[in-house]
């Protein structure tokens, strides 16, 4: 039977980005996989990372930067990314900010992405 998700859950994150799950562990409990939509203001950086998910970013406005071990990559609106389980890697955003749409595989955790201090 279908389930509808009437509102994303808002996850708290320092920075200024926004992050609201539709489908995850925290609003469905789902584990297999994760559906965020995010904004992320002008200049907007995280920690390197190595999730254990694959990461599928979809943006809708802006520009998302994604640094690897292998260098950089900046995807624009109307393009999309996908990034591996075990891969090093840190997103940040150029001066215009980014609105993307986020799909994790399995579900994002914040015990899964074990981001740098």
């Amino acid at each position: 039977m279908p389930r509808l998700v009437a509102a994303p859950t808002r996850i708290p994150v320092p920075g200024g980005k926004t992050i609201d799950e539709y489908v995850g562990r925290v609003t469905t409990g789902t584990p297999e996989v994760s559906v965020a939509h995010m904004i992320a203001p002008a200049g907007w950086e995280e920690p390197a990372q190595t999730p254990e998910f694959d990461e599928i970013t979809v943006v809708l406005r802006g520009t998302v930067r994604v640094e690897h071990d292998g260098g950089s990559l900046d995807v624009p609106a109307g393009q999309a990314v996908i990034t591996y389980k075990g891969e090093r890697i840190r997103y940040s955003t150029l001066d215009e900010g980014a609105e993307y749409v986020a799909v994790c595989l399995p579900a994002f955790g914040p015990d899964l992405v074990n981001r740098e201090d």
